[in-house]
């Protein structure tokens, strides 16, 4: 099924996102405005909006409220019909054998639900995301589907971009023929500047804005010697434009796009960097060649998705030296505004319909062959002072997903200082949200108890005054922050039983937490699984498990100089540990079952690989 311009009428989706009993976001992007008609339970009413991005792009959101509730546990089949057609003509990569059109589930309970983060395309490692295909493919009942996939930050790297992915990225730009931008600041006067510029491919660091007496801000910031603003070393392909961003996830989440563009070399490249693309090339392929089961579950499975640094740049608000310098230039603050921008269309908006219409209608300003630099850096402006990333879904248990990215409580003593994952104000607005729930679940996309040695050593960096070097982000970092969240769990009146899902750490593991000395003690878990599509240095890993296991085992008197010591943590053992491991370093997805209360019953590890599910074991 093909547009006039001969380009397929579907680009991405649909993607299930927000689902309740009588609402349903679907997400999806096609090459001109359409106006699908939902079939599916009952009677309907479909909202769908649309936002450009591009000549032959178009962003739908589908808001489905249903007169009757969806019944629960009950496989409901439904459809999208674009000129008569349905998903079965237009996109069949996305049934599963046996199907004439996809299908959802509504659980009665958040009784199972998979999760994970930092999916890196150009990684070695498979996709996570098929352990979910693979998953839904076996699955004989209803009730045995998982409830919700939670995606728990990095869905894109925006820092992190291979050769052949951007060469993608740009063919799929002119293509689509995606929104151009005027770059103040830059060393480039646009888009198309910078995409044919020399230094596009593998240096575009040399094109990172400079301050004023020609010091650039990873000068400024760094004296030359450490992290540049934008990210590592990685971030010699860091996308800029708004343009390359949209691309981007399109690339990430659907096969489609990826017969629009080519992989042909860059003219120009050094000797170096020839071999480097050559390098990431089967990496970006087979990457690519998965797409078609990706998509597959994000259109069964519902998807709630929350940022974390690399969706928008590494170190993303890390200290207010870093927000002072990176927000303090024009060029840098549209990069990440950029990317801040993307996420709001493509991950936010599905999250919260309601909390970020007025955000989204805001961007019909940006309906432009090229877009008005005016308007779009008030956008901008606006997006990082928004305050309504955060989001929740009343479920059984309640499920509240944290922005620990842009409310920070910021150092008062030393600005490049590590900031605090949440303020004062969100802090407390978490405590009401959880007053007198039995249980609930709570995303953190970075673990709020890690593990206790790389939490010291982030400290010692962060006292010698270098805090990006070891990406010191971590809830005891910051000493109001800590002392807050820890009293939230010993409040007499919120849950019984917490649940934290998190990623970010690229390796996975489980705690159970009892507050040492309490009768009535809070019983809480920290389930970790990271990353979808990334791993640790495993060399690096086995060493720093088994130190920490040695320096901080339940009678060290190291664990009194620790912000948790009123607090006992029990790590659970990986079932395929053969040494003792309790980090378990495989790319995959957690699978987590909960019982009546709220509390997990068996968390797993789905092994991209293939492997058998490891799981964590509770100790006897």
């Amino acid at each position: 099924m093909t547009a006039p311009t001969s380009l397929p009428l579907v680009l991405a989706g649909p993607v299930l996102r927000r689902l309740e009993p009588q609402r349903l976001a679907i997400w999806l992007v096609a090459s001109q405005r359409l106006q699908p008609e939902f079939i599916g339970h009952g009677t309907a009413q479909a909202n769908c909006q649309v936002i450009p991005i591009g000549e032959h792009a178009f962003i739908h959101l589908l808001d489905i409220h249903f007169s009757q509730p969806l019944p629960v546990n009950c496989a409901v089949e439904y459809d999208l019909l674009i000129n008569g057609q349905g998903i079965a003509d237009w996109a069949p990569h996305l049934l599963y054998p046996g199907q004439q059109r996809p299908s959802l589930v509504l659980r009665e309970r958040l009784d199972q639900l998979l999760h994970g983060s930092c999916r890196k395309p150009h990684h070695p490692a498979a996709d996570g995301l098929l352990c979910a295909d693979r998953l839904l493919a076996a699955c004989q009942r209803p009730e045995e589907r998982p409830a919700v996939l939670l995606m728990t930050g990095d869905q894109v790297y925006a820092d992190d971009v291979a050769g052949p992915m951007l060469r993608a990225i740009h063919s799929l730009i002119e293509r689509l023929g995606l929104f151009d931008e005027q770059l103040e600041g830059a060393v480039v006067a646009d888009s198309q500047a910078l995409y044919q510029h020399p230094a596009s491919y593998y240096h575009r660091a040399d094109l990172l804005p400079a301050h004023e007496g020609n010091e650039t801000l990873r000068e400024r910031f760094f004296g030359g010697k450490r992290k540049p603003i934008f990210t590592s070393s990685n971030a010699d392909n860091h996308l800029v434009t708004f343009a390359e961003v949209m691309a981007m996830y399109l690339l990430v989440w659907s096969p489609v796009p990826w017969q629009l563009v080519q992989l042909d070399m860059p003219t120009g490249l050094a000797d170096q960097h020839q071999a480097r693309y050559r390098e990431e090339l089967p990496r970006i392929e087979a990457f690519a060649a998965n797409l078609g089961q990706v998509a597959r579950v994000m259109a069964h499975l519902p998807c709630l998705m929350i940022f974390d640094d690399h969706d928008i740049t590494d170190d993303w608000n890390l200290s207010a030296q870093w927000e002072e310098t990176a927000y303090g230039h024009a060029f840098s603050r549209r990069i990440i505004g950029n990317a801040l921008l993307g996420y709001l269309l493509c991950q936010a908006w599905g999250n919260d319909p309601d909390g970020c219409e007025a955000m989204v209608g805001q961007c019909q300003a940006l309906s432009s062959p090229r877009l008005d630099s005016q308007e779009q850096d008030q956008l901008i402006d606006d997006l990082l002072r928004f305050q309504g990333w955060q989001f929740s879904l009343p479920s059984n248990p309640p499920l509240l997903v944290l922005d620990t990215r842009t409310r920070r409580w910021r150092s008062e003593s030393d600005l490049a200082k590590p900031s605090g994952l949440l303020d004062w104000e969100a802090l407390c607005e978490l405590q009401q949200a959880l007053l007198d729930h039995p249980s609930a679940i709570i995303v953190s996309p970075a673990p709020i108890f890690g593990v206790k040695l790389i939490e010291t050593v982030q400290k010692l960096f962060s006292w010698l005054g270098y805090p990006l070097l070891v990406d010191a982000e971590n809830w005891m970092a910051h000493r109001g922050a800590a002392q807050v969240i820890l009293n939230i769990f010993r409040h007499s009146r919120t849950p019984g039983h917490y649940v934290v899902l998190s990623g970010d750490v690229h390796y996975s593991f489980v705690y159970e937490v009892l507050i040492r000395h309490r009768q009535r003690s809070p019983h809480l878990w920290q389930v970790t699984s990271s990353g979808i599509k990334n791993e640790f240095p495993r060399r690096l890993l086995d060493v720093l498990d088994r130190l920490n296991r040695w320096l901080y085992s339940p009678r060290s008197p190291l664990n009194w100089f620790t912000r948790r010591r009123e607090m006992q943590v029990v790590p659970r053992t990986p079932s395929d540990s053969k040494a003792g491991e309790r980090l378990w370093n495989s790319a995959g997805l957690g699978q987590v079952f909960f019982d009546e209360q709220g509390r997990p019953a068996r968390v797993f590890q789905l092994n991209a690989d293939g492997a058998k599910a490891t799981e964590f074991a509770r100790q006897e």
